[in-house]
């Protein structure tokens, strides 16, 4: 298979040397840069998505060991992927879902339900069936956020997992130790599903991003791809909210 390209390491080991990782929600976006990130740093993969089409392409340019196509909010499925591992492995990213916005009067039953299914019940999950699956020591690594933690029109159910993502992960690592638990909460990061949000509005908004933002630039999903494997390889972390938006809090409000 070829390998993504990745940068060379230079005077160091790689830090994931010998070890597995699996990214749920691998075949894209922020997903797959810590995929390449991982594999950069000597570790070998095993991805996990939906579209099989995608997960095929991206499995083959990341040299991943293993791909599996499945719904990942589906818990019968989650179990039989976790059961079907090769033996323990070393990490376990998930950055499957997506932010669900709208006012409750536009959003059904059924909407809600998926927002928090693809959130806080996968999370659930996942530490569910993280025992004898992830050797100890290793860690568990999900994603959050950090644009809605203030309350705004349209936000009810995007901000109540935005705040409750903390919460659950600190709990999760007191539960689930010496297995580790962390989470990465991003702002805005220039992917496609950010293109797909704002339409023919998101060059206003990396205009805008580089205008205000402290470091002068976007957020990519290579930089989300770096803070994970850090916090993947620094043994020390666990229970923790690692916050990823180039000071975005602090200037602005949206």
């Amino acid at each position: 298979m070829a390998t993504a390209n990745v940068a060379p390491l230079a005077g160091r080991e790689p830090g994931l040397l010998g070890q597995m990782v699996v990214v749920i929600g691998g075949s894209a976006g922020i997903g797959f840069e810590v995929a390449r990130h991982a594999r950069a740093e000597g570790a070998d993969l095993i991805i996990a998505a939906r579209d099989t089409t995608r997960l095929r392409r991206a499995a083959g340019e990341l040299g991943a060991r293993r791909a599996a196509a499945f719904d990942a909010t589906d818990p019968g499925s989650l179990e039989r992927f976790f059961a079907e591992l090769p033996g323990p492995v070393d990490h376990v990213m998930v950055t499957a879902g997506r932010p669900r916005y709208g006012r409750l009067a536009e959003l059904d039953y059924e909407q809600t339900r998926a927002a928090l299914d693809e959130h806080l019940m996968l999370a659930f999950e996942v530490a569910r069936n993280a025992p004898g699956n992830v050797r100890p020591g290793g860690s568990l690594l999900f994603m959050g956020g950090t644009g809605s933690r203030r309350p705004g029109l349209g936000r009810a159910i995007v901000s109540t997992v935005t705040v409750a993502m903390p919460a659950l992960v600190a709990n999760l690592a007191l539960e689930l130790a010496p297995i580790r638990v962390n989470l990465i909460a991003p702002g805005f990061v220039d992917t496609p599903l950010s293109a797909e949000f704002l339409g023919d509005q998101l060059e206003e908004r990396r205009r805008q991003l580089r205008a205000t933002l402290p470091i002068g630039r976007v957020v990519g999903p290579a930089d989300v791809g770096a803070l994970a494997v850090h916090v993947m390889t620094n043994t020390a972390l666990t229970g923790a909210t690692y916050d990823i938006d180039g000071g975005q809090q602090l200037v602005s409000s949206s």
